[in-house]
């Protein structure tokens, strides 16, 4: 056994590969200022949003005294907060929901294939890289990209599959369609 399998811990010397890879996109960098003794001390935050494109999306959110570290702060926060959905074969959601954060409120509501993703700022990209390809989606009430983001992480996390509704009455998903 040489090194490198020794530092891989695989026998067959190659090192394991990720099924799974991450998109990360930046939704927001502000530059903050606190206070203090000597005067202000300047630093950033950064909103991130991580997904896979395959049903995993997460929202992290960093703060460093360099855009660099606020990102990859940030990067680490998402993939703590990483939530998986189920999508339909037409890379869309089971049902209508509504999610909030704050005071952000976003709706979404499953689309025909070939719509696309009719959303707007930071909805649209927890939407891209959760991989939701046809979907219509509404933010009211705020502005603010953090809370608008993690409005639609929660909406979301709402949804239900046939199966899971078919489980929760006690029936059969069969009986389910009729």
């Amino acid at each position: 056994m040489n090194k490198q399998q020794r530092r891989s811990g695989n026998k067959n010397g190659k090192a394991k590969e990720k099924e799974t890879t991450w998109q990360e996109r930046v939704i927001q960098i502000r530059r903050v200022s606190k206070v203090v003794k000597g005067g202000k001390k300047l630093s950033f935050r950064a909103i991130v949003v991580v997904g896979n494109e395959k049903g995993q999306v997460g929202v992290g959110v960093g703060k460093a005294s360099d855009v660099i570290g606020a990102v990859k702060k940030g990067v680490a926060d998402g993939k703590k907060q990483l939530i998986e959905i189920a999508l339909t074969k037409a890379n869309s959601i089971t049902h209508l929901v509504n999610g909030s954060s704050g005071g952000a409120k976003v709706i979404m509501r499953p689309a025909a294939p070939g719509t696309g993703v009719i959303a707007g700022g930071a909805v649209r990209t927890v939407l891209e890289l959760a991989g939701v390809k046809n979907i219509l989606a509404k933010q009211l009430g705020s502005s603010s990209p953090l809370n608008n983001a993690r409005a639609a992480v929660d909406a979301l996390e709402s949804i239900r599959t046939f199966s899971e509704v078919a489980q929760e009455r006690g029936i059969s998903i069969e009986q389910l369609y009729q």
